[in-house]
């Protein structure tokens, strides 16, 4: 799904924010594939220059994050 934007304070922690994205080069299904390995996706917003993905738990949000950050994709360090 698109929702990535509940106001339910719990899944405000199970969010991932991934900025500086080309999103001219990656679309959201590179962006789902990238991410699911870190637990299962339950929405995902791609916009211009940054993505939401909105995971079931705060651990797979984290393990995302960590195993993420700084990682170069289509030229651009996340």
């Amino acid at each position: 799904s698109n929702v990535t934007n509940k106001t339910d304070p719990r899944s405000l922690n199970s969010r991932v924010f991934i900025g500086n994205l080309n999103t001219l080069v990656v679309k959201k299904s590179d962006v789902e594939a990238i991410f699911s390995k870190y637990g299962k996706i339950v929405g995902c917003s791609v916009h211009k220059g940054f993505a939401f993905v909105q995971y079931v738990n705060e651990r797979n949000a984290r393990a995302a994050v960590a195993g993420e950050d700084g990682r170069m994709i289509a030229g651009q360090v996340l």
